[in-house]
């Protein structure tokens, strides 16, 4: 199981209870792709309280926080 935060306009994405179940190796990018999140709109991926990138591998028990481009002025 990983824990997942999707946060400010993603947070619609999140799924039910904050926790998924991935099959072992997944990567960030296809736990995006389960979730539906459309990889442009990813701007930032936190795993564990660390910057991570696509390709980074995730285990069980990972906590992951999915961030959008933010705009403002």
């Amino acid at each position: 199981m990983i824990e997942v935060k999707c946060f400010a306009t993603l947070s619609g994405y999140a799924p039910p209870g904050g926790q998924i179940d991935l099959p072992a190796g997944q990567d960030v990018a296809q736990l995006i792709k389960k979730l539906g999140i459309p990889e442009e709109e990813v701007k930032i991926v936190f795993v564990n309280g660390k910057k991570a990138t696509l390709d980074t591998k995730l285990k069980d028990k990972d906590r992951v926080g999915i961030f959008p481009a933010v705009g403002g002025g």
